[in-house]
């Protein structure tokens, strides 16, 4: 069997736990930081962990993790 890719795209944005979980940065800080409150700004602080619908669809795209 041929190796399978990872999609660069996903190498980029997601990191795997030691337990398996994804890890991606928070949502809502690229632009635009008049428009949301500062309680939003603090909490979208650092990464979060993805929910396990939308993690496994990212592990498809990292098949070695």
């Amino acid at each position: 069997m041929p190796k399978l890719k990872t999609k660069s795209g996903a190498k980029k944005r997601f990191r795997l736990t030691a337990t398996g979980k994804v890890r991606a940065q928070q949502m809502g800080k690229r632009h635009g930081m008049i428009k949301r409150s500062n309680k939003f700004i603090r909490n979208a602080r650092g990464t979060t962990i993805l929910k396990d619908c939308d993690a496994r669809i990212v592990k498809k795209f990292m098949p070695y993790g």
